[in-house]
């Protein structure tokens, strides 16, 4: 499989693996279930893990597979992901009930390990967190965050951060990168006077405190 070209979006010419990452089955059994659009994202965000993995000194092979799998529940239908994580004793939260969009992370880490056979916890655990996010969170995490926020199929009307200035941040500092997408996806929440998730904001006063990690 060819490399996505950056074309320069993140300030680097091409990607910087150190080696090539393949997972044909996982690959194959996701193109016949995703949508195109939900296919083209999600490799969209595999290859920019693996790329801020490589800038950062993470695991290229660990980013790979969690942005592949980060929306593996993604195709069930909102019922439905309320349904099965009922069936599998995922806890759901009020305000998850209310936005089931928060969901499929906690339904795609649940998926990745009963059904893709992933038992590395730090690939699961970015994979539930990547929507959501939270306190303290390892490299990994805020890498898959950052990756499905950033990816080049991603053209979003952001403030008070523009994407470019995300993307750009992301890849010269994991914690600056988070404030800024946080600032915009709180931002853009409080505007449209949706319910926040409760680690959604826990995670943003994290780092409005300015940790750094």
């Amino acid at each position: 499989m060819k490399y996505i070209r950056f074309h320069n979006l993140y300030g680097y010419e091409k990607p910087l693996f150190k080696k090539k990452v393949t997972t044909p089955k996982i690959l194959s059994y996701l193109k016949a279930t995703l949508r195109p659009k939900r296919f083209r994202h999600t490799l969209g965000v595999a290859y920019t893990a693996a790329n801020l993995a490589a800038v950062h000194n993470a695991d290229e092979d660990k980013a790979f597979l969690a942005g592949l799998l980060h929306d593996c529940a993604k195709f069930y239908e909102t019922e439905e992901q309320i349904t099965l994580c009922e069936k599998a004793g995922i806890p759901l939260t009020e305000t998850e009930r209310l936005n089931p969009a928060l969901i499929h992370g906690k339904l795609g880490a649940f998926y990745a390990k009963t059904k893709y056979q992933v038992d590395d916890e730090e690939i699961l655990s970015a994979i539930r967190y990547h929507t959501t996010g939270h306190p303290d969170m390892t490299a990994l995490e805020k890498i898959i965050y950052l990756a499905d926020y950033i990816e080049p199929g991603r053209s979003m009307d952001c403030k008070p951060h523009s994407l470019q200035k995300v993307r750009t941040a992301c890849f010269q500092n994991l914690d600056e990168g988070m404030r800024f997408a946080l600032e915009n996806g709180i931002s853009y929440l409080r505007e449209q006077n949706q319910p926040i998730d409760t680690i959604s904001l826990e995670t943003y006063e994290w780092y409005q405190k300015g940790i750094t990690l």
